[in-house]
């Protein structure tokens, strides 16, 4: 079974910076999408990105193209979210998740997989 840990979360200012890791425990997650998803009190799981296992793929909320870049280094099973020019409205637990597919889905359910979430907080 598949087991993620995400870790690099925290506080930070409006405009701040802030670099998201999701370790996964097998000795490789090949041929799993990756995405990161938050979830904020009292909403829904909200879709953030997502990265087909080769890289090649990535796909992005609107809410933060431009912004945020996922990547991962399947050497080191650990996928990242680098998330620029922070907003108090990208306050949320973030969690990573995997999909042993290839579709890059927006929807929490396509995912098998999810880490234990790790906060961000955005200060104004």
């Amino acid at each position: 079974q598949v087991q993620l840990v995400e870790s690099g979360g925290g506080l930070v200012q409006a405009g701040g910076s802030l670099r998201l890791s999701c370790e996964a425990s097998v000795r490789t997650f090949r041929n799993t999408v990756m995405g990161w998803f938050r979830q904020a009190p009292g909403n829904e799981r909200e879709f953030v990105a997502a990265i087909s296992w080769t890289g090649g793929r990535t796909l992005y909320a609107d809410a933060v193209k431009g912004r945020f870049t996922v990547s991962r280094d399947n050497t080191k099973n650990t996928v990242y979210l680098q998330m620029n020019s922070l907003k108090p409205a990208d306050t949320a637990v973030y969690y990573c998740a995997g999909n042993p597919g290839v579709t890059l889905d927006r929807d929490y359910r396509g995912y098998n997989y999810w880490g234990q979430g790790t906060q961000v907080t955005v200060s104004s």
